[in-house]
C-alpha cells in the first residue's frame, strides 16, 4: 500500500468580490483534484491547534500527524536542522528574512524583497557575516529570501512577528518585543545601515528592482526533538518541497528529503519535476509527502491571477501525473489526499485559523456524494474533523471510525 499527500500550501481561501464572492479555488480548473473528491471523501480539518501560531510548520506537522504537546520549539530550529546547522544547548535559532522596507524604513513593503534569488541573496548574507559575525551571531544563507541567525548564548522568550503578516502595514508595533528584544532591533537597525552600501543592492537598484533594505528576525526557537514518523506510525516517507522548513521537518522526523532542480517555492517552481520526483521515491517508501509552496506566496503577495495559476498549476502539474501513475502502478493499492495546510486569504494576506477541505481517495475508502474539491466541502463535505491526527490515520487505514 503507497500513502501520497499532494499539499497545495496556502491554498484555501475566502470569497472574493471580484469573482462574484467565489474564492481561487472555485474558480481554478482543477478537474484532478475533483476527481479524488469524485473517486473518494470530502470534508474539512482544521491544522492549527489553538494554542499554537498558525504557521506552515505547525499545520505540516498535525497533517503529518503530529500532535506538538512536546517536541516542538519554533520554526526556526527546523529550518537549521534542514541546513545543517547543529545547535547547541545555549544556541537560539531565528528565521533571517530579507525584506524591504519603505524608504523612511516605516513600513513592511515586502516581505520578500521582491522574491530575490537565491544566488543574490546569498551575496547579501555574505556580505552581512563580514560585517556582523561574531562571537553572539551567525548568519547562515537558504533560500530565497529565506534565511537564518543563531544567537549563541540567546534569548528565545521574546516575542516577534512574521513579517508576511504586515504587509504594507508600519513596522514599530510589530518589532521584537520583551527581554533581549533591543539587542535584536540593534541588530536589524545596523543591517538597515549596512545594507545601503551591499552591492547586490547597487546592482537591484539601477536595475529597477526592490532592494534588500533590512533583515527581519522571527519563528525564534531552540533545538528540537520529535519521535520519528516511523517510530509513531510504523512508516517510511519521504518529503518533497522546495522550502527549507519542509527540508527540517523531514530531517525531524526521519523522512527521506527529495532535492528538485527548479523548486522555487515561488509561480514559477519546476511542479512537473516535483511530480516525477514522487513517482521516482514511490518505490522505496510507503508514504510521500508532496509539498507546494506557491498558493501560500501568491496569498501573501495578494495576487488572485498568482493564486489561481499556482492551484491550477499544481492541479495539471503534479496531482494529475501522480494520480495517473498511482492508478497504472498501484491498482487497488494506494491512497491520496490533497489540501492545504492552513488558508493564506487574498484579502488579509496571511495565514488565518480555519477549517481547510480536503478529499482522500483510494483503497477501501468509500465514495461519497461530493465531486468538487473547493471551500464548499467545508459545509457540504462528509466528514469533519477537528483533530488534525486524525487524517493521517485515515489515509493510513489506522483510523477507520472516522
Amino acid at each position: 500500500m503507497k500513502q501520497v499527500v499532494l499539499l497545495g500550501d496556502g491554498m484555501s481561501d475566502h470569497p472574493l468580490p471580484q469573482f462574484d464572492n467565489r474564492t481561487p479555488l472555485q474558480i481554478a480548473n482543477t478537474p484532478n483534484m475533483d476527481r479524488i473528491a469524485h473517486m473518494g471523501i470530502g470534508g474539512s480539518t482544521i491544522n492549527a491547534p489553538e494554542h499554537l501560531p498558525v504557521g506552515s510548520d505547525i499545520c505540516n506537522l498535525s497533517v503529518l500527524g503530529y500532535r506538538l504537546d512536546s517536541g516542538y520549539t519554533g520554526r526556526s530550529p527546523i529550518e537549521a536542522a534542514a541546513m545543517g546547522v547543529e545547535l547547541s544547548d545555549n544556541d537560539v535559532a531565528f528565521r533571517c528574512n530579507l525584506v524591504t522596507l519603505t524608504e523612511d524604513g516605516s513600513v513592511m513593503k515586502d516581505f520578500s524583497a521582491g522574491h530575490i534569488d537565491s544566488a543574490e541573496a546569498a551575496d547579501i548574507i555574505a556580505f552581512l557575516k563580514h560585517q556582523l559575525d561574531g562571537p553572539s551571531f551567525t548568519f547562515h544563507a537558504g533560500v530565497s529570501y529565506r534565511h537564518l541567525l543563531v544567537w549563541h548564548d540567546g534569548i528565545d522568550t521574546l516575542q516577534t512577528t512574521p513579517p508576511h503578516d504586515i504587509s504594507d502595514k508600519k513596522i514599530a508595533p510589530h518589532l521584537p518585543f520583551g527581554d533581549g528584544s533591543q539587542v535584536l532591533q540593534e541588530l536589524m537597525n545596523r543591517s538597515q545601515e549596512i545594507l545601503k552600501y551591499a552591492p547586490v543592492n547597487q546592482a537591484r537598484r539601477a536595475q529597477g528592482k526592490p532592494e534588500v533594505s533590512s533583515i527581519w528576525l522571527w519563528g525564534q526557537g531552540r533545538r528540537p526533538s520529535f519521535q520519528s514518523f516511523y517510530d509513531l506510525y510504523g512508516k517510511s516517507g519521504a518529503i518533497i518541497t522546495a522550502v527549507d522548513l519542509m527540508r527540517g521537518v523531514a530531517k525531524c522526523i526521519g523522512f527521506k528529503m527529495i532535492e528538485v532542480e527548479g523548486a522555487t517555492g515561488w509561480i514559477d517552481t519546476n511542479y512537473r519535476g516535483k511530480a516525477q520526483a514522487c513517482i521516482d521515491v514511490l518505490p522505496e517508501v510507503d508514504l510521500v509527502y508532496l509539498h507546494v509552496e506557491s498558493p501560500d506566496e501568491a496569498g501573501h503577495a495578494g495576487r488572485a491571477d498568482y493564486k489561481i495559476q499556482a492551484i491550477e498549476d499544481f492541479d495539471a502539474q503534479v496531482v494529475g501525473p501522480v494520480l495517473e501513475h498511482l492508478d497504472s502502478a498501484y491498482p487497488e493499492a494506494y491512497r491520496i489526499v490533497t489540501l492545504p495546510d492552513h488558508p493564506t486569504p487574498i484579502a488579509v494576506r496571511t495565514h488565518t485559523r480555519d477549517r481547510v477541505p480536503f478529499a482522500m481517495a483510494g483503497a477501501g475508502i468509500k465514495a461519497d456524494s461530493c465531486t468538487r474539491y473547493n471551500e464548499t466541502l467545508l459545509e457540504d463535505g462528509s466528514v469533519h474533523l477537528n483533530d488534525s491526527t486524525h487524517l493521517m490515520k485515515m489515509l493510513l487505514g489506522q483510523d477507520l471510525s472516522c
